[in-house]
C-alpha cells in the first residue's frame, strides 16, 4: 500500500449511508484503510421511533457509544440507560446483551471492538398479502 491509498478522507453521513452506518471494520474490503479486524466505527443516523430490529445476545465485543444530537435509549439486562446531551456515553463490555431505541431523532458514534462478523440484525422483512 502507497501513501495515497493508505489515506482514506470522507464525510461521516454519505460514507456511512453507504454500509448501514458503518464506517471502519472488517467488513470493509482488505486494501482499503477503513477494513480492521481490530475495531468498528459507526456514524448511526436514527429516526425518531427507530429500535433494533432484535436484541444482541452472547455479544463478543467491548462498545462505546457516544451521544452527538438527539435522545437516544440504550436497554440492558435489568437496566436502561438514556444519552439526553451531546456528549453522553456508555461503555458495555463482553457479554452484555442490549438493544437501543430512538427516542428522537439522533445521531451516535459507535466504536465496538474486535471486529467481529456475525452481528448484523437485518431489518424485518415485508411479506405480501395472501391471496
Amino acid at each position: 500500500m502507497n501513501d495515497e491509498t493508505a489515506i482514506y478522507t470522507g464525510r461521516a453521513a454519505p460514507d456511512a449511508a453507504a454500509d448501514r452506518g458503518w464506517l471502519l471494520g472488517h467488513f470493509k474490503e482488505p486494501g482499503d484503510p477503513r477494513h480492521s479486524e481490530d475495531v468498528e466505527i459507526k456514524w448511526g443516523v436514527h429516526p425518531r421511533g427507530d429500535e433494533r430490529a432484535r436484541w444482541v445476545t452472547g455479544e463478543r465485543r467491548t462498545a462505546l457509544q457516544v451521544l452527538i444530537s438527539g435522545r437516544f435509549r440504550l436497554e440492558f439486562p435489568g437496566r436502561t440507560v438514556v444519552l439526553a446531551e451531546q456528549g453522553d456515553y456508555v461503555v458495555w463490555g463482553r457479554g452484555v446483551d442490549h438493544s437501543w431505541y430512538a427516542e428522537e431523532d439522533s445521531v451516535v458514534l459507535t466504536v465496538r471492538w474486535p471486529s467481529v462478523p456475525g452481528y448484523r440484525a437485518d431489518p424485518p422483512t415485508s411479506v405480501p398479502p395472501a391471496g
